[in-house]
């Protein structure tokens, strides 16, 4: 098997990393969006084509005031001080999520990265901000009922393809392989429709100690796989 076009990672633990060490919650925020630098640099240095990372949930807003500042100021913060060297790795910067909901000053910094990198045809990285997978298959649902309404679409017409084309990672491949950190084993409302046939790979590391060796442990444990997307191999008897 060749690597994973498309991965895609869950970057959790950072609260219990700071809170292991006595230290606030934020602290480990901080820590973790070092982390993803590196992680982004390694995936673009590894020839990966497309890498997806849940950066802020939709269920997030529910969090403390205090916590979400400090999150949206670290994610301008990051776009401030990373796009150049975006642009210098020849990496493609986009976002998916409901952005009506951040800051005026988030959304310049957005709208800046994605402008200076728009050129760029390497990695494609994509910060899911603002996110949640219910939200975007009822958004796609919304799309394609206007369409009825408007007497542009039969609704007998309606298949995955139409309604795929309406999620907003379109028109990028789905995941191949899925990582989450944390020893957590769920979803959390992450690419829940792009997920179908993706594989799964679950760390204990907490997210603050995720290393590239940790990175190369996931993809040599994808690459180990075979993946069917529910097919028989030659090696399987169709009578079991």
């Amino acid at each position: 098997m060749s690597l994973p076009e498309h991965i895609a990672i869950i970057m959790d633990g950072n609260g219990r990393w700071a809170q292991m060490r006595s230290r606030p919650r934020t602290y480990g925020h901080i820590k973790g969006t070092r982390v993803a630098k590196k992680i982004i640099t390694s995936c673009s240095r590894k020839g990966i084509k497309y890498l997806t990372l849940y950066a802020f949930s939709s269920e997030n807003w529910m969090r403390p005031k205090g916590e979400v500042s400090l999150l949206m100021s670290l994610l301008k913060r990051y776009l401030h001080k990373e796009t150049n060297n975006l642009v210098k790795e020849n990496i493609f910067f986009e976002t998916i999520g409901d952005l009506s909901r951040l800051p005026e000053d988030v959304l310049a910094a957005i709208a800046k990265a994605k402008k200076a990198t728009s050129q760029c045809t390497g990695l494609r990285l994509t910060f899911a901000i603002s996110y949640g997978s219910r939200w975007e298959i009822a958004s796609a649902a919304k799309a394609l009922a206007r369409q009825v309404a408007d007497g542009t679409l039969d609704p007998e017409d309606i298949d995955e393809s139409l309604l795929n084309a309406q999620m907003h990672t379109y028109p990028m491949p789905d995941p191949d392989l899925i990582i989450r950190t944390s020893g957590e084993k769920r979803l959390s409302n992450f690419l829940m429709w792009q997920a179908a046939y993706s594989e799964f790979y679950f760390s204990e590391t907490l997210w603050p100690d995720f290393t590239e060796l940790d990175l190369d442990l996931a993809i040599g444990n994808y690459l180990k796989r075979e993946r069917r997307f529910g097919a028989l191999t030659t090696s399987q008897n169709p009578t079991h």
